[in-house]
């Protein structure tokens, strides 16, 4: 059985301290869960003193960034590029978050070079997709999300299947004023990304890890973690602290019966 994936980006939050801290209490916590692969997310500040704290503690979480340029260098004031980050030995880079496209005017285009310079540089792009409420009222929310996912896969080939994830977090569903999906909806979205997945790469598309993310809690993770087609679970402030980010672990529990 593969491992089930779970993390949480930061976004613009924690002191240097704070997240030190964070790091290596929530490398103690994770020790007995070996049928996890975990994952954070921090601010570009923290990213070499982060890296350093989990080489030396022999930590096994994984790394990333929040976002990336698909150049390696040139005149982008305020960018940061794949070189830079490979440097530092991320691991994963979030790609298209929600927060991007509305406030930093990403496109589902920049999202497609970004993800084809990072499977360059050796990276897992963490790619995330998600409708906004009015799509969702309007009934389009599957055409906006194939849009996104085939727009961002452009020139993907299949033998990157295993290098990247996607993240599927509806903006109606994140952030501080957020709404808790139901559960039956997350299946219907991530059993038709599923399957547009399998049209395109055949039956390796099921390989693709699929995360889903958007106020995800104590209360709905282990349903969220049970649908055949979540493979992960990226979390926002609740797992904001380390003892929170247990207790969704503890709630999620053994999966190894999963259908």
């Amino acid at each position: 059985m593969k491992k089930f994936l779970m993390g949480t980006n930061w976004k613009m939050n924690k002191t240097l301290a704070e997240g030190l801290d964070y790091t290596t209490g929530l490398t103690t916590i994770i020790a007995p869960y070996s049928q996890f692969e975990f994952f954070i997310i921090p601010p570009y500040t923290h990213l070499w003193k982060i890296k350093e704290a989990i080489t030396a503690q022999k930590s096994p979480l994984k790394l990333g960034a929040q976002n990336m340029h698909q150049q390696d260098s040139g005149q982008f004031t305020g960018e940061i590029s794949p070189v830079m980050l490979a440097e530092i030995g991320i691991d994963i880079i979030e790609l298209g978050h929600s927060e991007r496209r509305q406030y930093f005017n990403e496109t589902d285009q920049t999202v497609n070079l970004k993800t084809l310079a990072a499977l360059k540089h050796g990276f897992t792009p963490l790619i995330c997709i998600g409708e906004q409420l009015v799509d969702k009222d309007y009934h389009v929310s599957k055409e906006m999300l194939a849009k996104q996912l085939k727009i961002a896969l452009n020139d993907v080939l299949a033998d990157d299947i295993g290098n990247f994830w996607i993240a599927y977090e509806p903006v109606w569903a994140i952030g501080v004023n957020g709404i808790p999906a139901e559960t039956p909806y997350v299946e219907e979205i991530h059993n038709f990304l599923r399957s547009i997945l399998i049209d395109r790469y055949g039956a390796r598309g099921a390989d693709v890890p699929l995360l889903f993310g958007g106020s995800v809690n104590i209360n709905n993770a282990r349903d969220y973690a049970l649908l055949k087609n979540v493979d992960g679970l990226f979390i926002g402030r609740s797992a904001w602290e380390p003892d929170l980010f247990k207790a969704i672990i503890v709630a999620v529990g053994d999966l190894s019966n999963k259908v």
